[in-house]
């Protein structure tokens, strides 16, 4: 997480420095997951709903504005503890729309398109009548399929909301450091095949095709054995992880289901245990924040390349 911390740095003080760089002008309209959001100014008031919209925000000097956050997958990366140590915890899991609207927000921002629900934060029609303007992650928008997922997507999301809220100099010095992290990754040998363990028991969930588990082993150079099949997650079968025998498994350490425990079962299950990659103990971890698309994917991804480096790995 050092690179972390170093764009982290750049990005901060370019609020100060410089904050009418660029500056928006509003009224801003903006097409989010099939629906038009429009804001007549930056926003003041936000509930922030996942780890992947609260670390963005936090990443963009804005810890200010956010008076409420929800359904968190993990503590804060060290980098952002600091500026996340106030925030009001709404709910563990998805608050609802009462209690997202106790904190009179002007501001919606979920991680998930799901997060949006009548049950949940409340249907973004209902919110926006309700002088609420809401906004879905837009890799994770399922309402209007996004394309295979690549990091510029991650950066143009990065952009949106560098624009949404006036702080284009702090996106843009964000998405330029990590960008210049990117250009100096090294992939590792050519050739190795890889499964993303996300979590599962009976049965593995796992990375498949067109989101951020593909893109990051695409990034490593890792063939993913799930990789032509067209959506972000699946659930598989452990006799299709055998038959294909990775050379590396992706371990997703959640506080749900750690890495630990993901590695205890693979060595005792009597069909897994036989992998090599389980045998040779051919891991890569990466924290379940960092795993879904968001401002943790680069810095993870030189992280598992440098986990890649330290392996015993086969000859491709």
């Amino acid at each position: 997480m050092r690179l972390f911390a170093l764009a982290l740095a750049t990005v901060l003080p370019a609020l100060a420095v410089n904050p009418a760089l660029a500056a928006t002008t509003y009224p801003l309209t903006l097409q989010n997951c099939g629906m038009a959001v429009t804001f007549d100014k930056a926003p003041t008031r936000v509930v922030s709903i996942k780890s992947t919209a609260t670390e963005l925000l936090l990443s963009l000097g804005l810890a200010d504005r956010i008076v409420g956050v929800g359904f968190q997958d993990g503590p804060l990366p060290d980098e952002l503890a600091a500026a996340g140590g106030h925030l009001s915890v709404l709910s563990d899991k998805l608050p609802s729309q009462e209690v997202v609207l106790e904190t009179e927000p002007d501001f919606v921002y979920g991680g998930w398109e799901s997060n949006f629900a009548a049950d949940g934060a409340g249907e973004r029609p209902t919110l926006a009548a309700l002088g609420v303007a809401s906004y879905v992650a837009p890799t994770a928008c399922r309402s209007v399929k996004p394309p295979k997922l690549t990091f510029d997507a991650i950066f143009g999301e990065f952009e949106e909301m560098g624009a949404i809220f006036d702080v284009e100099a702090a996106a843009t010095t964000l998405v330029d450091a990590q960008k210049a992290s990117l250009a100096a990754l090294k992939p590792g040998p050519r050739g190795l095949t890889a499964v993303w363990y996300s979590s599962g028991t009976k049965a593995p969930y796992v990375g498949a095709g067109n989101n951020a588990p593909a893109m990051v082993m695409e990034a490593l150079g890792l063939k993913n054995i799930f990789g032509d099949v067209d959506d972000g997650w699946i659930s598989a079968s452990w006799e299709a992880v055998v038959d294909a025998n990775p050379d590396v498994i992706v371990l997703v350490d959640a506080a749900w289901n750690s890495a630990a425990q993901k590695k205890k079962l693979l060595a005792e299950n009597p069909i897994t245990s036989q992998l090599d990659a389980v045998i040779n103990q051919r891991y890569l971890v990466i924290a379940f924040p960092a795993s879904e698309a968001g401002v943790r994917n680069v810095p993870a991804t030189l992280d598992m390349a440098r986990q890649l480096t330290a392996l015993d790995l086969p000859t491709p």
